[in-house]
């Protein structure tokens, strides 16, 4: 069938995806990733799934990297995104909006950071970019903390924190970044202990650090790693981290642009695995609190939100219909328990990929919670990180109507992030294309 809204060339037919590759090629920069050996065109979705510009059907375990949150053409969200376009598409800052307010609202109140302050952008990246600036100027300091492994973004300060090599294109930067252990349980030096003697040990790195510097302003850390692969540390590692912090007076900062919402399902932040001594000083969000649409921003208390002494506006930060979008967004998650949705259907989908991975040579582990899940890849023969295991899953699964994701180490690590809205039967459905992708996957291997 042809999908409805694809792009059509002079004879009024879908434009061919290799031509519209081609295309891209010509005018877009090399570095700028596709996925897949023969890349497709997305041209709408509804619910769960997807179609390309073929008419092929696809159940969405991505959701254009973890932003489609609730749904494919969540009814209450288009309606809220016509009404808003309909009255006035934008203002900026410099003008009162409602929306704007009302969302600011919300997220204060569920943020846990008292006296809340809270600014919009249009992305994670300088949702991050904003936080960096806010730690940086309070404590007078352009040193950071950051986790190995870690991913906050692409601009110049963002990469500059980034802990993954694979998408940090350059070692210069604005800022001077020391890197910590804890972001990733199952691999390192501390690998081996238990999740007790875990913290312990990367709480004795953090020191031991700590003590051969001076003036750090902010440890910047996601509460499971979304690039690198959905790794996480032992639930309390951060909270544990905090009462060194709070000894000397350094800010942390957690980004939540992956982890937030609900997402891991036992939590409405990441943050609150590590509770402790209580919420973050900056909040950093994005991706799924607009289902698709431009959303950013940082929740911090007062006193730091408010330090800057120069004037800052936002053009796009804030627009009257991003802002519609993610209220009504909010509106239907909470209405509708889609955190607890992650929790009942994501454990059971966990348990299906373990046993399935139990089998397989080229699984070395299945981790995560809620509808946030990693698979990560090894060659068998070896054990070591298989870029090429996970470039053959990811063809499978599209082969068989099924779209995920990939990060980690060297690339070699599934990234599974449906909507919340996932059914049983569609995450069930899900768990048998991924296992037998992955069957496909290790024979390719051995045959190759």
């Amino acid at each position: 069938m042809t999908a409805p809204h694809a792009p059509r060339d002079g004879a009024g037919a879908p434009a061919p995806a290799a031509d519209l590759r081609s295309r891209h090629r010509a005018v877009l920069p090399d570095w700028l990733t596709l996925l897949y050996e023969r890349p497709i065109e997305l041209t709408h979705g509804e619910g769960r799934h997807v179609w390309d510009a073929d008419g092929n059907r696809y159940l969405d375990f991505f959701g254009g990297i973890l932003t489609t949150m609730t749904a494919h053409a969540l009814p209450e969200v288009t309606k809220a995104v016509a009404d808003q376009a309909g009255r006035i598409l934008h203002t900026s800052t410099l003008y009162l909006s409602r929306p704007m307010v009302e969302l600011a609202e919300r997220i204060a109140a569920l943020s846990g950071i008292p006296d809340a302050r809270v600014f919009f952008t249009t992305s994670g990246t300088e949702a991050n970019d904003t936080a960096l600036l806010l730690a940086t100027a309070y404590r007078g300091s352009n040193q950071i903390l950051a986790m190995r492994n870690s991913y906050h973004g692409r601009s110049f300060s963002t990469v500059g924190i980034t802990g993954n090599a694979s998408w940090s294109p350059t070692g210069l930067s604005p800022l001077q970044t020391l890197y910590v252990h804890g972001g990733v349980r199952g691999r390192g030096p501390y690998a081996g202990l238990s999740d007790a003697a875990y913290i312990d040990a990367c709480v004795a790195d953090l020191e031991d650090m700590l003590g051969q510097t001076a003036g750090v302003a902010a440890l910047i850390a996601e509460p499971v790693q979304g690039v690198g692969g959905f790794t996480s540390p032992p639930d309390g590692l951060y909270a544990a981290f905090r009462e060194v912090l709070d000894r000397h007076g350094i800010l942390w900062i957690s980004d939540e642009v992956q982890t937030g919402w609900g997402r891991t399902g036992d939590h409405f932040w990441g943050w609150q695995a590590h509770a402790g001594n209580g919420p973050p000083d900056l909040l950093t969000f994005a991706k799924g609190i607009g289902n698709g649409m431009s959303v950013g921003g940082v929740v911090a208390r007062a006193e730091v939100m408010n330090c800057l002494g120069a004037n800052s506006v936002s053009t796009f930060g804030g627009s009257p219909v991003t802002m519609a979008a993610a209220l009504a967004n909010l509106d239907h998650l909470l209405a509708h328990d889609l955190q607890g949705n992650a929790r009942r259907v994501g454990g059971p989908l966990v348990k299906r990929l373990r046993a399935a991975g139990a089998e397989l040579g080229i699984v070395r582990e299945v981790r995560g919670r809620g509808l946030m899940i990693g698979v990560e890849l090894v060659a068998p023969d070896t054990g070591q990180p298989s870029p090429r295991a996970a470039n053959l899953v990811l063809e499978a699964a599209r082969e068989r109507g099924l779209l995920i994701g990939k990060g980690g180490l060297a690339g070699a690590a599934l990234r599974i992030a449906p909507p919340l809205s996932l059914t049983a039967e569609e995450a069930a459905q899900g768990a048998e294309i991924l296992t037998e992708s992955l069957r496909a996957a290790e024979r390719g291997l051995s045959s190759a």
